[in-house]
């Protein structure tokens, strides 16, 4: 506008975003807590989510692992009694409050735990330290879900058992990060999120993440979707400042899964035409690789960055390995760029399994700096403090100093660097 207000609308969802002038310039809003020194003694037991405290999640269905050469190894089918044995760089547990329980697929479709997992339960169950695990679990749930000791007591053991039947058939798994702090923190500011990871661990923590999909959708016949999704910090919906990821598996494709086949059936180029290629023509590209494409987003309700994968392949987990590490080198720098201070959702899109179109996997990362109020309620408009330009002038800036200190990967076209060739995304020639 001759204001320099800033008028957006997302072709794919349709939201619409102003960025008004004189708001622009506001700081971002977030800041960390006052340092507090942390406590040696707590060194792995800072929440449920840390190393010292595995028994505090449901039995783990695999982990990976690095030894002391440096090599990763993913292990499988963890028994209580190993739990312990080694430590798990990235572990893959049932969420403890799942969105969708074992009981609403038993329920409403008949699903029932798979054989091979049916007799991981009863092999985990017949250790004495397996069904202490589960029990003790079981219990703590129980008790946060407002039972009284005297009424879970009254339920048995076989029925304490029962209720826990989800811990082994879950559909909701969390993928967890070893770390709290990162390395060597000396108070609780130094916070480990995905950008303080090296560019190597991120590749591990995303591609177990892409195994952990293609699992769900193998346990359960019924799934048409797995939701991939990460909440940094609590003003993002994090229960704990740990870095985590969530995988959901649902028996729908999603609003926004939905309108994006429609949009493809219309114009199988759409991502190309309305958001890569515009992006580029409008400068708000941020980087890009041989595999990837990262720019600044535009309508979305929070300040986004956005990362498609350039791959012909449409299924992350068919991806090949230099596919993947594309992704998860160019999500990496959108994080480190983004800092651990920020509260953040990362947000996986890619073509549910049951679609026969063409659909290019991306992520988009949103920066959680703003709370919604009447105005957004009342209207339907979201405004942002940044806008798109805005957001890419921070982050290229950024950028170019972590690729200058060797904290991302060395091989990102960063800026104005970026080719930006219209049509890079090759999904439309990937089809069935």
């Amino acid at each position: 506008m001759a204001d320099g207000t800033v008028k957006q609308l997302n072709p794919f969802s349709g939201t619409e975003v102003w960025t008004v002038a004189g708001r622009g310039n506001r700081p971002l809003g977030v800041a960390l807590p006052p340092p507090i020194p942390l406590d040696p003694e707590q060194h792995g037991r800072y929440c449920p989510f840390c190393e010292r405290r595995y028994l505090e999640t449901p039995p783990e269905k695999s982990r990976v692992v690095r030894d002391d050469r440096g090599d990763w190894r993913t292990l499988y089918r963890t028994t209580a009694e190993e739990l312990f044995a080694s430590t798990a760089e990235f572990r893959r547990v049932p969420n403890l409050f799942e969105i969708l329980s074992f009981q609403y697929w038993h329920a409403n479709y008949g699903y029932a735990l798979p054989a091979r997992v049916a007799s991981r339960r009863t092999a985990y169950l017949e250790s004495e330290a397996g069904r202490a695990h589960v029990l003790g679990v079981a219990r703590a749930k129980l008790l946060a879900s407002g039972r009284t000791p005297e009424q879970i007591d009254a339920m048995g053991v076989e029925g304490q058992l029962d209720y826990a039947a989800g811990f082994f058939g879950s559909g909701h798994d969390v993928i967890i990060s070893r770390r709290h702090y990162i390395d060597g923190a000396v108070d609780n500011t130094q916070l480990a999120g995905s950008g303080t990871l090296t560019p190597d661990e991120h590749y591990q923590l995303l591609a177990f993440t892409v195994e952990s999909m293609s699992a769900l959708f193998t346990l359960n016949r019924y799934a048409r979707y797995v939701v991939v999704f990460q909440n940094w910090l609590r003003p993002a919906g994090a229960s704990f400042d740990h870095l985590h990821k969530q995988l959901v598996a649902v028996d729908e494709r999603g609003v926004q899964a939905e309108r994006a086949v429609e949009q493809l059936r219309v114009n199988p180029n759409v991502f190309n035409e309305d958001a890569v290629n515009y992006a580029g023509y409008k400068n708000l590209v941020l980087a890009e690789s041989d595999h990837a494409i990262a720019f600044a987003g535009f309508g979305h309700r929070f300040p986004s960055l956005e990362i498609y994968s350039k791959s012909a392949e449409c299924d992350p987990w068919e991806m090949s390995p230099e596919e993947l590490r594309g992704m998860s080198d160019m999500l990496h720098a959108m994080h480190a760029a983004t800092g651990v201070e920020v509260p953040s959702n990362e947000e996986w899109h890619y073509r549910p399994i049951d679609v026969d179109v063409a659909m290019p996997w991306r992520i988009v990362l949103k920066w959680r700096i703003s709370t919604l109020a009447g105005f957004e309620g009342a209207t339907k408009i979201y405004l942002n403090t940044l806008d798109p330009w805005a957001i890419r002038d921070r982050t290229v800036t950024k950028l170019a100093a972590l690729r200058d200190d060797g904290r991302i990967a060395a091989n990102l076209r960063i800026g104005s660097e970026a080719e930006c060739r219209p049509n890079s995304l090759r999904y439309n020639a990937g089809g069935r």
